[in-house]
């Protein structure tokens, strides 16, 4: 064992020596992906409220302003002004001043009180698919309500003859910051670990000092766990801060164990580690570390789960996300988190992102091997 890491300790201590000295790389390390977490976390939410709406109302009664507030009751919607005309209307929302214009003819009121079919159109910018598909789905869920509701008296009944009662399971409220905040750590994560391995055998390669480790007495091995030790406790305190915030700043609660969590975080940071150390065996300089570090990152952002399910997913970028460790963390993160799912029910993902970061330490060793021995 001492023959396969041979010096291991002379590298971790010259590797926490030059972290020390180069807080330009803690910098980096640190501040952007707080940045973005803080960013990410406030910012990204499927929550479409208060959406700017003109109003076009003809009919003038006490039906056509009940019905406007029941719009606006639903926090959906968010009255910004009337208009003269539909004309009017299409050219605020053409202009992007309004999302939704709603018109109810002259005849609404008179309609509706002689048991006939009252109609009024709701005019949806449909330029934003996920702004026009809520407002769609919140029109027509209040007309369907309205028109129930109008209809009970009718057939002497007092409820509705089906109702559903549904049971939001471990984010009841719906707040976005739940189902967001543990994906946007995974890429804060990878961020920041990814790159800073990158740099790690492109700086000793361009400041001439890599062809010394070549001649030392040192296994490969030891070398590439020298490397990366030192970016793993910081990337480990890096994960306790984040964490910290998402429960403190977001108010985003973990159901599940700390150890569970502390388990899975290390794995992932491991393997973030791993690959940056097999990019910099890649990379010729500093630039180069850089955008193939940058490579990783879209596709960790679409075809990880973060934002989109999988399961919808076309097959082939379904597979590309079975390559991210990413996609794993992000989902043990949610079952711990959220669901506070036990150990015996999410080991298997555990298990594939042990053996990627295995597997990703052993190849960036190997090709270590092939490319500088």
């Amino acid at each position: 064992m001492n023959r396969i890491f041979r010096g291991f300790r002379a590298i971790l201590y010259k590797e926490f020596i030059v972290v020390g000295r180069d807080p330009m790389t803690l910098f980096f390390m640190f501040f952007p992906p707080l940045v973005q977490l803080l960013a990410f976390g406030f910012a990204l939410d499927m929550d479409v409220k208060h959406l700017s709406t003109v109003v076009l109302d003809e009919d003038r009664t006490a039906h056509s302003r009940k019905l406007i507030e029941s719009f606006v009751n639903t926090r959906t919607f968010r009255v910004t002004g009337e208009v003269g005309s539909v004309r009017e209307m299409e050219e605020l929302i053409r202009q992007g001043k309004a999302y939704v214009g709603l018109q109810i003819p002259p005849d609404f009121s008179r309609h509706l009180a002689a048991g006939r079919n009252a109609q009024i159109q709701v005019l949806i910018d449909g330029s934003s698919s996920s702004i026009a598909s809520s407002a769609l789905n919140t029109a027509l869920n209040l007309a369907f309500r309205q028109s129930a509701l109008t209809l009970l008296p009718q057939t002497g009944r007092r409820d509705l003859p089906v109702e559903v009662r549904p049971q939001i399971l471990y984010n009841p409220a719906m707040r976005s910051p739940n189902f967001f905040v543990p994906g946007v750590i995974a890429l804060v994560l990878q961020i920041a670990t990814v790159f800073a391995t990158a740099m790690s055998l492109v700086r000793e390669r361009e400041r001439g000092t890599l062809e010394q480790l070549l001649v030392s007495p040192l296994s490969r091995w030891g070398l590439m766990l020298g490397k990366l030790a030192p970016y793993l406790l910081i990337g480990m305190t890096m994960g306790a801060g984040v964490f910290g915030i998402m429960v403190w700043v977001f108010h985003v609660p973990i159901a599940g164990s700390l150890s569970a969590l502390a388990v899975a975080t290390f794995f992932y940071v491991f393997a973030l580690l791993s690959l940056g150390l097999l990019i910099s065996t890649r990379a010729q300089n500093q630039m180069q570390a850089l955008q193939m570090t940058m490579v990783f990152m879209l596709p960790s952002v679409f075809f990880s789960g973060f934002i989109f399910p999988r399961e919808t997913m076309p097959w082939i970028f379904q597979a590309i996300g079975a390559l991210l460790p990413a996609t794993y963390f992000i989902e043990l993160n949610r079952a711990i988190v959220l669901r506070g799912a036990h150990f015996l029910e999410f080991w298997p993902t555990l298990l594939i992102l042990a053996v990627m970061a295995a597997g990703l330490f052993v190849l960036c060793a190997a090709r270590f091997r092939r490319k500088f021995a």
